[in-house]
């Protein structure tokens, strides 16, 4: 009896301390740190303390790298930050010295480079924005408020806004949105403007030459289609000046549970706006 009820004991302790490290290794760790889940003695140290032991030194491995990973993170963006703040003092001054040649009697070859290089510093500009754009997307500091947002009205309201720019280039609108029907996305209303701003941007950057821009709202499929009849994002300079603004809104509908679809050809440019 008293050897049964030895073993008894012994393994029940065994099962207790297997139970417990279990216990540790499945537990979710805090979110601010991670502290030593296993509790071991040190004056026994057999094999069950050895794994615990082991298994405290991962996590504070991993610790230690988590900490490392946010602290690069956090130079990263602040970099990012002065760099963008920093660079608009020369832009500016540039932008003024063009302003001052624009004065003087220069031929219509050296006018016509002053426009590019005032044209240049504009981009430069802009591509700054949107890297600082998706600095702050990607740290968490961009408010994000989805709400039931009603798609036609807002594509309406986006359509009105960028019209007198789309007939400045002499873009033809063929617009389709129904005035009786719509649907609602549970999407943020600043965001999603920004999306279709960064498409029709795209179109007179990129495809203005095609004349043309279709803007499409499926309430059936719950869809919003914009095509233009550009020379496509491989002949074009999509891929050399559109990349920083398609990423913001690829994380913006990735964020909305979204998507968009790009079908390109010489024939011009289709992006489909659905759910994910």
């Amino acid at each position: 009896m008293a050897f049964v009820v030895l073993s008894w004991l012994f393994f029940w302790r065994l099962r207790r301390r297997l139970t417990r490290l279990q216990e540790a290794m499945s537990a979710t760790p805090a979110a601010d740190s991670w502290t030593e889940p296993v509790l071991i003695q040190k004056d026994r140290m057999d094999e069950i303390d050895q794994l615990g032991g082991s298994f405290n030194r991962m996590i504070k491995q991993l610790e230690d790298s988590r900490k490392r990973e946010h602290e690069e993170e956090g130079l990263r963006h602040r970099l990012i930050a002065n760099l963008s703040h920093d660079l608009r003092t020369p832009l500016t001054i540039l932008r003024g010295h063009i302003t001052r040649l624009n004065k003087e009697s220069i031929s219509e070859e050296g006018q016509d480079s002053l426009t590019e290089m005032n044209d240049t510093i504009t981009r430069v500009g802009e591509l700054m924005d949107d890297l600082l754009s998706y600095t702050l997307l990607t740290s968490g500091k961009h408010p994000f408020k989805p709400v039931s947002t009603d798609i036609g009205r807002l594509v309406r309201a986006s359509v009105a806004a960028w019209y007198p720019v789309f007939e400045e280039h002499d873009i033809q609108l063929d617009v389709d949105i129904p005035a009786e029907e719509t649907f609602y996305w549970e999407a943020d209303p600043g965001w999603m403007t920004r999306v279709l701003d960064n498409v029709f941007q795209n179109i007179v950057r990129h495809a203005a030459e095609g004349k043309y821009a279709s803007i499409v709202v499926d309430v059936e499929q719950e869809l919003i289609i914009v095509a233009d009849r550009g020379p496509g994002m491989e002949r074009s300079s999509y891929e050399r000046g559109a990349g920083m603004g398609l990423s913001i809104s690829q994380y913006m509908l990735n964020t909305m549970k979204l998507k968009a679809d790009y079908t390109s050809s010489e024939n011009g440019t289709r992006v489909a706006i659905g759910r994910a």
